[in-house]
């Protein structure tokens, strides 16, 4: 089966888009204009022509650094043509003109520097985010991923602002007790969540190969927050919990789970949608503070069906309205698509309900589906 990357917003690898050189000539042509019209109509053209001044700070924030030169440099002669044009034999008048002519320079100047301070940034921002882009790419596995016992895809979208990349993740690994399937999210973004993030993946492939029960797997698991919290105290980061859902099928009719904190699975089967009745214990590294151990819940998985994981990124999208996302309704509506097509129908239509509003964390969705069983 080919195999292709996580899906990762093409957010991470734009370059700054400024306005065409020809879009930006007639935009600022078409205001000079505006004003000097609307000077000559008020008898008040040179104090309106004050309006220009504040022309380069708009370009500063849209354009390069050569068009907000342009643009600092045409609203200067343009104030200067008209007060020299517009003077009279008034010193006083004469004064307040070269004030105005002073301020354009100035804050021309200053919106230059400010051009290429945000450009810089910016650039910072792209290299740092392809950066920790890659990383992720290569910790997290492409999908779809396919063992003898479950074919598993998906997408996955980090949100991907100032914060870089998300702390969602998912793996899958193929054990001697069958396949064992993580989706987790750790608190937080940003680097530090990743940080996080690859200690639980980590450790979740170690311990998967060697831990017979699903309750010790995810036992290792809170055990590497833990370290890796402790390694972040000394370095200055907080602390960081993981909420995480370990599921395991085998060869049986049945598959296991154990819910650390996590948005429970739903399981789609002969045309109908139920949730596995799971106990939920504490987010991995918070496990000291639980009063029971971590327990592992079976349910019936058969041939044929599918199990849909998801993280709050998708549970929480909210709609204009404030409503959160109807998952089990929506999915309800798609029951006829494909394991392979469900998780991304499901991830356009919640950026279709949060609208305008956007989404505000990331996005993990994943169909798990039970192989026929020869």
């Amino acid at each position: 089966m080919p195999r292709r990357r996580p899906p990762t917003s093409d957010a991470v690898f734009e370059a700054i888009d400024p306005p065409g050189n020809a879009e930006l000539v007639l935009s600022v042509v078409a205001v000079t204009l505006t004003v000097e019209v609307l000077g000559v109509l008020s008898g008040s053209e040179v104090w309106l022509l004050g309006l220009l001044v504040f022309l380069p700070g708009a370009a500063s924030a849209l354009c390069t650094v050569r068009q907000t030169t342009f643009v600092a440099g045409w609203t200067t002669l343009v104030v200067l043509a008209t007060a020299v044009a517009r003077a009279s034999g008034d010193r006083a008048h004469w004064l307040d003109r070269l004030l105005l002519v002073l301020l354009t320079l100035a804050l021309g100047a200053t919106s230059v520097y400010g051009c290429a301070r945000r450009i810089r940034r910016e650039h910072e921002m792209v290299r740092l985010r392809s950066t920790a882009a890659a990383m992720q790419r290569h910790i997290l596995h492409p999908l779809p991923l396919l063992t003898d016992d479950v074919l598993v895809d998906g997408v996955y979208e980090p949100l991907q602002e100032d914060r870089l990349v998300g702390g969602d993740i998912y793996d899958v690994v193929a054990s001697p007790w069958g396949t064992r399937v993580l989706i987790g999210d750790v608190q937080g973004k940003g680097l530090a969540a990743v940080g996080a993030a690859f200690a639980v993946i980590g450790a979740f492939r170690e311990a998967a190969h060697r831990e017979p029960t699903l309750t010790a797997l995810a036992d290792a698991l809170d055990a590497a927050v833990v370290r890796h919290n402790s390694y972040a105290e000394h370095t200055g980061d907080g602390e960081r919990f993981v909420t995480a859902l370990v599921i395991g099928v085998d060869r049986g009719g049945e598959a296991q789970a154990v819910n650390c904190g996590h948005v429970p699975p739903l399981l789609l089967s002969g045309g109908a949608i139920s949730v596995p009745r799971l106990e939920s214990g504490v987010p991995l590294g918070l496990a000291d503070l639980a009063a029971e151990p971590v327990t592992v819940g079976w349910f019936a998985f058969p041939d044929g069906a599918t199990l849909l994981l998801s993280t709050d990124g998708l549970t929480e999208t909210r709609g204009a309205d404030g409503a959160f996302y109807p998952v089990e309704e929506r999915v309800a509506e798609r029951l006829a698509l494909s394991p392979t097509e469900l998780p991304r129908a499901l991830y356009d239509d919640a950026r279709a309900f949060a609208g305008r509003a956007g989404r505000h964390d990331d996005v993990a969705v994943l169909s798990v589906r039970r192989s026929p069983r020869v």
